[in-house]
């Protein structure tokens, strides 16, 4: 599988539902039986296979920094999700689900992007470093 946007994170920026300057955002980790659908997970309790609580992983995951640039000499917006650490863990894992966070129930919760690693990675007792990723939008 590839990385991906979530079809619906579009419609829901448009509908003023994300904000991307101000709203809370999260990262999960999930295993390789996780199969993400960019056209019907929508929502957080849709992600199955979340890795487990426990060893420096808390359910839902880490909050994730976001900063939003805008170039006017070359028509685009960047959204930048920072790099997203849990430190003294033992993580064994194969993506990533950014959402946003309402801090409620996960059936509110808006799914932005899925990071395929492209298979299994794990780290003992360290600590574990999802990169940044990006989203630009372009005029």
């Amino acid at each position: 599988m590839a990385d991906l946007i979530y079809n619906s994170c579009p419609e829901d920026l448009a509908n003023g539902n994300i904000d991307f300057g101000s709203d809370t955002f999260k990262m999960m980790l999930v295993t390789d039986a996780y199969v993400a659908n960019k056209d019907t997970h929508t929502r957080r309790n849709q992600v199955t296979n979340e890795i487990a609580n426990g060893n420096g992983y808390t359910t839902g995951g880490a909050n994730c920094a976001v900063t939003v640039a805008k170039d006017i000499a070359t028509d685009r917006t960047v959204m930048t999700f920072a790099a997203t650490s849990w430190a003294n863990a033992t993580i064994t894992c194969a993506g990533a689900v950014v959402y946003k966070s309402r801090g409620g129930a996960s059936s509110a919760d808006e799914l932005v992007f899925f990071n395929d690693f492209g298979g299994t990675v794990s780290r003992t007792s360290g600590t574990f470093t999802v990169s940044a990723g990006t989203i630009t939008l372009q005029n």
